[in-house]
C-alpha cells in the first residue's frame, strides 16, 4: 500500500533488542532494494514495501520514510505474530500481508510495489493473459486478488489465495505482490511481472487486433525448461 507520509519517528520509547550481524547485513540489502524499486519506477514516493525474514524475525520497511533517509540504525523487524522485536520506527500498515506470506510459504523475501502497468492490468482482468511464456517462472498464470483495503486480514487471505502455487500475483487497483529465496529473487519477479504486463497492454492497445496468447500447456512445457535453467551448483 501507499504509505502515508509521516514521521515513524515519533515511537514513544525503544522496542526490542539489537540487531544480530546477520540480521544487520540483511537490512543493508533490504534498504538497497527498497530504494531500486524507487529508481526503477516501480514505486513512488513511500508507496510500496520490502521485507525479508532472518531466522524467526521478518525486516520491514518502516512505515512513512522516504527510503533514502532510511540508516543502519532504523533497522525495523517484527517476529511472525507481528511483535516488534527491532528498533523504534512503526513498521509498513502492510505487515499482515507480508507476515502472511512467510507464515505460509518457505519464502525469505517479499517485495510489494504499485507498479503502474501491473497496476492497470489489475484493474483490467481477473488473470493476467498468459502474453509470454515467463508465466512459468512465476508459476504460472498470475492471477488478480480481488480488492481490500490496504493493511487488513482480508487483503492478506485474497493474496494468499492468488498466490497458491505462485510466487507472484496482482492486487486488484492496488498492485503487485512477488517473493522469493532472497531479495534479489523476489525484486526479479517483481520487474518480470510488471514487464509483463506492460507487454500485454501495449499489444493489446493495437486497434483492431488481439495478441496472440500462449495455451497452459505451452506455459507449463516452459516450467519444466526452466527446472534445469542456468548455472547448475
Amino acid at each position: 500500500m501507499g504509505e502515508q507520509q509521516r514521521d515513524g519517528r515519533n515511537a514513544p520509547e525503544e522496542r526490542g533488542r539489537g540487531a544480530l550481524p546477520e540480521e544487520a547485513r540483511a537490512w543493508e540489502e533490504l534498504v538497497a532494494t527498497a530504494r531500486r524499486t524507487v529508481a526503477d519506477g516501480l514505486v513512488v514516493g513511500t508507496s510500496g514495501n520490502v521485507s525479508a525474514r532472518v531466522g524467526d524475525t521478518v525486516l520491514v520497511t518502516p512505515s512513512g520514510v522516504p527510503y533514502d533517509r532510511l540508516a543502519p540504525d532504523d533497522i525495523t523487524g517484527v517476529d511472525l505474530d507481528g511483535r516488534q522485536v527491532l528498533g523504534t520506527l512503526v513498521p509498513t500498515s502492510e505487515l499482515p500481508m507480508h507476515l502472511a506470506v512467510y507464515r505460509s510459504t518457505g519464502a525469505r523475501a517479499v517485495v510489494h510495489t504499485h507498479a503502474v502497468h501491473a497496476t492497470a492490468v489489475s484493474t483490467l482482468v481477473p488473470e493476467l493473459p498468459t502474453i509470454h511464456y515467463m508465466a512459468a517462472a512465476l508459476g504460472g498464470p498470475v492471477r488478480v486478488a480481488p480488492y481490500a483495503t490496504y493493511g487488513t486480514d482480508e487483503l492478506a487471505e485474497n493474496m494468499l489465495r492468488a498466490l497458491a502455487d505462485r510466487s507472484a500475483c496482482l492486487l486488484q487497483n492496488h498492485g503487485t505482490v512477488a517473493h522469493g529465496t532472497s531479495l534479489s529473487q523476489a525484486y526479479d519477479r517483481t520487474a518480470q511481472l510488471e514487464w509483463m504486463c506492460r507487454l500485454w497492454l501495449t499489444a493489446s492497445s493495437v486497434p483492431g487486433m488481439s495478441p496472440n496468447l500462449l495455451s497452459l500447456a505451452q506455459v507449463e512445457e516452459v516450467g519444466e525448461k526452466l527446472r534445469g535453467y542456468g548455472q547448475q551448483r
